[in-house]
């Protein structure tokens, strides 16, 4: 430590001053709002003091200025001690605290996005490290920049899986500018943290996983300045003992106060207290600007160099051709990057790693903390990120994927292996709840193509589009059913198959559009003509193309998908022509826990091949035949 330059006594009583205000002010704006959690902030207050008046450099005036660090506040509850780091920067104004968790203030009740100060959503507990893994892989190795990443983690969220995962990821790539301190202040929710104040239990897990972990007095400036100036060579783990409710006598280190806020006439006494603790120093502190070192970055309009080059009825599985398309975008964008989940010559994300090393990131079989590695890629519009797993295999992060929704979040994730069509491997590997699932989340884009030309498009577009974009792709091959001058748009469905005189609107998406042609060849020969439509986005989906369509085979609709019936297409559609008269929709999906066998027979088993197709159109026929 030959570099450290103890602070003098006047900076460290303006570090200790300024984290009795945050404290008045957390308190004072939980009592305010009569909700929140006053005790949770009041525990790591000297941390926030020390971290954003000592040791992080940035530009207050400015918080997304891309060569800030960055400060993530995992443990989210704590969120009215961060506004009121934002109030003593000058940034917020005082009085703006006393909007905590009022319907029109942008200071909710938990950290989110349109918060200039915050780059990622937190409160679902367990997450903030992950993002921070993100900022702080793009930090070292994409940007290359001075930049380092802060992340504040309760005790209670280390029962968490998906934190470990991250400690697991940032050891092993070197992130040695990410700081995780952990506030280990003894008591959760409902019941105290299981290692309770036993530090030296927490750092030899966070040892085990590769962190250098420094234990500390949380509530001790010069401990917490000390610390966070080490240059170290690993991530950094401060281990703070802390105390619940610090500086609120009756609740300090006391059980019943969570998420509690100090009646009107106990928070005066206890804010007056406070008050009293401020010894006047001459000392202003203000947070050292960071180096400018950080390149501006472009991720307007991507494009594919050329059109796709793929031949009429060539054979090609929508796995393979998002690897493609993907190295295919590399080339031309510096700023795509992927990640996968230890499947990538399953998704064929390894095309892009072959050919862009340095672009890719493996995550390993840690799908949550993938997800938030791709977040924190993400955030301040750094990258355009692609990830990829096993379709069925996001189910597990689903609570990762809606944390990226209220993050607004711009990642693109890519599910191979959807339904039964994956054949042999049986049903812990078919996604086919993954339609139902991004259906559910408000920022979704989701993409089903259903060939080679398709999916490079879809790959070109989701790159272009906000939010949370899932491209679900399969494992068969199939013909090229598009010609490579196709135009494609979000929310346009294509008519692959139609005459002049339809019976019936057949929608498949994925496999199920190549059974519902072979199926209208099939039927040609009995003199009964189908319509099949492609809808290529089921989210949104294009209900005016179902609808025109469907009023020309007089309101008769068949969908057909590799998909659980709850949730998905047959769905999707339901919803799209509810208010017309006259339509019926009959739906072909697969109705239960499927098994292993070959894809042709678990399609055939589950009545969505091209032969349970032809059937439902003939009884749909003959029903309309009967009503007459």
């Amino acid at each position: 430590m030959e570099d450290y330059h103890k602070p003098d006594q006047q900076t460290l009583q303006a570090l200790r001053n300024i984290a009795t205000r945050l404290r008045i002010n957390s308190i004072r704006a939980t009592t305010a709002a009569g909700s929140g959690h006053p005790t949770s902030c009041c525990s790591v207050a000297e941390i926030m003091s020390t971290l954003f008046f000592h040791s992080m450099k940035y530009r207050p005036e400015d918080p997304r200025n891309p060569n800030n660090d960055r400060f993530v506040l995992s443990k989210g509850h704590a969120a009215p001690v961060l506004y009121a780091v934002w109030a003593e920067t000058g940034y917020l104004k005082e009085n703006e605290l006393f909007n905590l968790r009022k319907v029109d203030s942008i200071l909710e009740g938990h950290p989110v996005p349109k918060q200039q100060f915050v780059d990622v959503a937190t409160g679902s507990l367990g997450q903030g490290l992950g993002a921070a893994c993100g900022m702080a892989y793009t930090g070292k190795y994409f940007d290359k920049a001075s930049y380092r990443v802060f992340c504040l983690l309760g005790d209670g969220e280390m029962s968490e899986g998906s934190v470990w995962e991250a400690m697991a990821f940032a050891s092993y790539y070197q992130l040695d500018n990410l700081v995780a301190i952990l506030d280990i202040n003894r008591l959760g929710q409902s019941d105290p943290a299981p290692l309770q104040h036993h530090v030296e239990k927490y750092q030899r897990r966070c040892e085990a996983f590769g962190w250098h972990a420094v234990i500390v007095d949380g509530h001790s400036v010069e401990e917490l300045c000390k610390v966070l100036s080490q240059p170290c060579h690993q991530p950094l783990a401060v281990i703070a003992k802390t105390i619940k409710g610090k500086g609120i006598a009756a609740a300090e280190d006391k059980m019943g106060w969570h998420g509690k806020p100090l009646p009107k006439d106990m928070a005066e006494s206890v804010m007056k207290e406070l008050q009293s603790r401020i010894i006047s120093c001459n000392k202003r502190l203000f947070p050292a600007p960071p180096e400018d070192d950080t390149s501006p970055v472009s991720l307007r309009n991507l494009r594919m160099p050329s059109a796709p080059s793929y031949k009429p009825g060539e054979k090609i599985a929508t796995r393979k051709a998002y690897g493609m398309a993907l190295a295919k975008l590399g080339r031309y964008n510096e700023h795509v990057v992927v990640l996968d989940g230890d499947t990538k010559n399953s998704t064929f994300s390894e095309l892009f790693k072959n050919e862009h090393p340095n672009r890719y990131v493996e995550c390993y079989i840690a799908e949550q903390n993938m997800v938030s590695v791709a977040m924190g890629c993400a955030v301040r519009d750094r990258n355009v990120v692609f990830a990829s797993t096993f379709a069925t295999f996001f189910s597990r992060a689903y609570d990762q994927l809606r944390m990226a929704a209220i993050s607004e979040s711009n990642i693109n994730l890519c599910g191979s292996h959807c339904g039964v069509s994956i054949g042999e491997d049986g049903p812990s590997q078919m996604g086919l709840e993954d339609l139902a699932m991004f259906r559910a989340i408000p920022t979704a884009t989701i993409f089903y193509p259903s060939d080679g030309v398709s999916a490079e498009k879809a790959v070109e577009l989701a790159a272009n589009t906000k939010g949370l974009c899932f491209i679900r792709t399969s494992r068969p091959e199939n013909n090229i059913i598009y010609n490579c001058n196709e135009d494609f748009h979000v929310g346009q469905a294509k008519v692959v198959y139609k005459t002049n005189d339809d019976h019936v609107t057949v929608i498949g998406a994925g496999v199920t559009v190549h059974e519902a042609l072979a199926a209208a060849e099939q039927l040609k020969k009995e003199r009964i003509n189908i319509r099949v439509i492609d809808p290529f986005t089921i989210k949104p989906l294009d209900s005016k193309t179902i609808i025109d369509n469907a009023r020309a085979t007089r309101g008769r609709i068949i969908t057909v998908e590799d998909h659980y019936y709850e949730g998905g297409l047959g769905e999707a559609v339901c919803s799209a022509v509810v208010n017309e008269t006259g339509f019926t929709v009959h739906r072909l999906a697969v109705s239960q826990v499927p098994r292993s066998g070959k894809p042709h027979e678990l399609m055939q088993l589950f009545g969505i091949d091209r032969d349970a197709v032809a059937q439902a159109v003939r009884k749909v026929l003959c029903s309309s035949a009967n009503a007459k």
